[in-house]
């Protein structure tokens, strides 16, 4: 079993499905015991700010703003660099736990012993 696992969530509001596994699969393995790193791309760099994911709506699904609560228990939370740049988005912004980071940032986290990585 991964001793860490590496989300990227590459969608927000513009494929709400996609963006709510991502959150999903973080939340539950963060309660599962499992090291979690949540990066969120494109649209879902919006939920790095506070407010932000109580906004988010999708039918049957867990809101946004508890799967944050339960990934920040046992993870980490980083917005892409680019992605809060083209958005205007800057580290003060963020909700408490997260953080800004780069690419080069996230291939270290997926490279390293140990990890798996998902894209949704």
């Amino acid at each position: 079993m991964a001793k860490k696992l590496v989300i990227k969530a590459t969608a927000g509001a513009d494929a709400p499905e996609r963006c709510s596994q991502a959150f999903t699969v973080a939340a539950v393995a963060a309660a599962s015991g499992v090291e979690v790193s949540l990066w969120l791309t494109g649209e879902s760099a919006w939920y790095a700010l506070p407010g932000r994911a109580a906004e988010f709506e999708l039918p049957h699904a867990a809101p946004l703003p508890e799967l944050i609560v339960g990934i920040l228990v046992g993870g980490t939370i980083t917005v892409c660099t680019q992605c809060a740049a083209r958005r205007g988005i800057e580290e003060k912004d963020l909700i408490e736990g997260a953080r800004i980071a780069g690419s080069q940032v996230f291939v270290s986290e997926i490279m390293a012993d140990g990890v798996q990585a998902l894209v949704y």
